[in-house]
């Protein structure tokens, strides 16, 4: 009798990711991550969403190889001129309604609060697996309820850290 794999996605919010690390002082290894979601919570698809920028063409074609599957939304720039691209309702919509049906868990990369309704969501459906937080210290009050569910990246930070070597390029 064939045993039937648990599909498990994580839909990442590259920004809350990105910037809660580094306001904790270190860069995240987007590569070391995406093997970490797979080694730890058995992620099959990771979806990242963020705002699409044209000149990061590189950036995105790396994070693909990396096997993230990337998810965009149109930026606009604010009266200061920096680019913005929220992509809250982008991960609402595609967890609980475009992917759905395609996984038994999901793993929640965000320590917003914005997402209280749908880590309520998911759990009465018994489909939340995780909610990790990128800085516990910016973590939103909202996520208390959800305890048995956090994992934080600071305590993976040796696993997670991008390291050059000594040419500059990315260490394995």
């Amino acid at each position: 009798m064939k045993v039937k794999k648990l599909k498990i996605y994580a839909f990442i919010d590259s920004q809350n990711l990105n910037l809660g690390v580094r306001s904790l002082g270190w860069k995240l290894d987007f590569k070391k991550f995406r093997r970490y979601l797979f080694d730890k919570f058995r992620v099959d698809k990771a979806f990242l969403f963020l705002g699409y920028v044209k000149q990061y063409k590189n950036l995105y074609r790396m994070m693909r190889n990396f096997g993230y599957e990337l998810v965009f939304k149109p930026t606009i720039k604010n009266n200061k001129g920096e680019v913005k691209g929220n992509v809250d309702a982008e991960i609402v919509l595609h967890s609980a309604a475009i992917e759905y049906k395609n996984y038994k868990k999901a793993v929640i990369v965000s320590g917003d609060g914005d997402f209280y309704c749908l880590y309520e969501f998911l759990n009465k459906n018994n489909k939340l697996s995780r909610i990790i937080i990128p800085n516990h210290k910016s973590e939103s009050s909202l996520l208390k309820p959800f305890q048995e569910y956090k994992s934080f990246v600071i305590f993976e930070k040796n696993k997670l850290i991008f390291e050059k070597n000594k040419s500059g390029r990315r260490c394995k």
